[in-house]
C-alpha cells in the first residue's frame, strides 16, 4: 500500500481564492489541479493503483471543515488515488468542457495506469458517476440516489430540480443508464418509498446493476450512511467487490439507532390503527436517550392502548 500523503489544510480561515490556491498546490505536488471551464474543477492526487473518482458540489466542499473533496482523507488512508470532481453549482456536470475533460482522459490512456477505477457520487454526483463511467469501460460505479436523466421529455415527472431544466441531457454522456452499461458493476442505493428516486432507479435495467433498497432513508441516503458510520464500509466493500445483500443489510442494521430513520418509520405508521407499534418504536428510541417528540408519541399511543384495554409496552402487569 502506498503511504498516505499529508493533505492537511491550515486551520486558518481562507478566502475562496486562497483555498483554490491550496488545492492547486496539492495538485501540483501530487497530481494535478485543473479548472474545467467556468463551472467545474478537478483535483487529482496520485497514490495507489486504485482510482476513486468522486463528484460533488464545490460550495459544499468549501463549506466543510477540511475543505477537501469527499473522501480525500479516507481514500488516502486506503492507499488509493483520487480524482475529485467539483461543480460550482447545481450543474449535474452537463458542460461541454467536462465532456472534453473526460474524453481527453480516455483518449490519453489516463485510466489505464490503474488496476481499478471507481466512480462515486450521490444525487447529482450519482448521476455524474453513472454517466461519466462511459469514459472508462470496466469501471465500478457507486451511485447513491442517482438520477437517470433530467431531460424534460424523458423524465417529465421529476419536479425537484428546476434549476437544471435548461441544460441539455440528450448529448454526450447524457442518459446515465445507457452510459453505465459498460461498467463492471453499478451499485445503486435508493429508497423505494421515495417515488422520484424509485422511478429513476427503475430506469437502470442493465444486468450489471445491483440495487440495494434503503427503505425509510429518503433521498439523503449518503448523509444517513455517514451518520450511521457505515458509508466508508459500504464504499470499501464496493471497491473490493465484496458487498452482497447479506453484508449490506447487516451494516444497515445501524439504522435502528439513527433518529432520522426512526422518524421516517414513525411517520409511516398509522397511530390510530397501530398504537402498539408506535409505542414499541418510540420506546426503542427513548431507551437510547432524550427524544421529546418520541416521548409525546409514546404517551399518546399508550393512552389509546389503555383506552382499548390493552397493556402498553413497559407497563408492569
Amino acid at each position: 500500500m502506498t503511504p498516505a500523503i499529508d493533505l492537511s489544510f491550515t486551520d486558518q480561515e481562507l478566502s475562496r481564492d486562497a483555498w483554490a490556491g491550496e488545492l492547486r498546490t496539492i495538485g501540483d505536488a501530487h497530481g494535478f489541479y485543473e479548472e474545467i471551464g467556468q463551472e467545474h474543477t478537478a483535483l487529482f492526487v496520485k497514490s495507489g493503483k486504485t482510482l476513486i473518482i468522486s463528484f460533488e458540489n464545490l460550495d459544499h466542499v468549501y463549506e466543510k471543515g477540511n475543505r477537501l473533496p469527499w473522501g480525500f482523507e479516507f481514500v488516502q488512508k486506503q492507499g488509493w488515488s483520487i480524482l475529485g470532481m467539483m461543480a460550482h453549482g447545481w450543474t449535474w456536470y452537463r458542460d461541454e468542457d467536462v465532456f472534453a475533460f473526460f474524453n481527453r482522459l480516455r483518449d490519453e490512456g489516463f485510466f489505464k495506469q490503474f488496476d481499478r477505477v471507481v466512480f462515486y457520487g450521490a444525487s447529482m454526483g450519482g448521476y455524474a458517476a453513472c454517466a461519466f463511467s462511459a469514459a472508462c469501460p470496466g469501471a465500478t460505479v457507486i451511485a447513491i440516489s442517482p438520477q437517470a436523466s433530467l431531460d424534460r421529455d424523458l423524465c417529465s415527472w421529476e419536479r425537484r430540480y428546476h434549476t437544471v431544466w435548461s441544460r441539455d441531457f440528450t448529448s454526450q454522456y447524457g442518459y446515465a443508464p445507457e452510459m453505465s452499461a459498460t461498467a463492471k458493476y453499478v451499485y445503486l442505493f435508493y429508497d423505494p418509498l421515495e417515488p422520484p428516486d424509485a422511478m429513476h432507479a427503475a430506469l437502470f435495467q442493465n444486468p450489471n446493476v445491483i440495487k440495494y433498497k434503503c427503505r425509510f432513508q429518503g433521498h439523503r441516503i449518503a448523509s444517513g450512511f455517514v451518520k450511521m458510520g457505515i458509508l466508508k464500509k459500504v464504499v470499501t466493500a464496493c471497491v473490493n467487490g465484496s458487498l452482497d445483500r447479506q453484508s449490506f443489510y447487516t451494516l444497515l442494521r445501524a439504522r435502528r439507532n439513527f433518529k432520522r430513520y426512526m422518524r421516517e418509520l414513525m411517520q409511516r405508521i398509522n397511530e390510530k390503527k397501530n398504537p402498539m407499534r408506535v409505542s414499541i418504536v418510540a420506546s426503542h428510541v427513548l431507551a437510547q436517550g432524550r427524544a421529546p417528540v418520541f416521548r409525546r408519541q409514546k404517551n399518546a399511543a399508550d393512552k389509546l392502548l389503555r383506552k382499548r384495554g390493552m397493556i402498553p409496552p413497559g407497563d408492569i402487569v
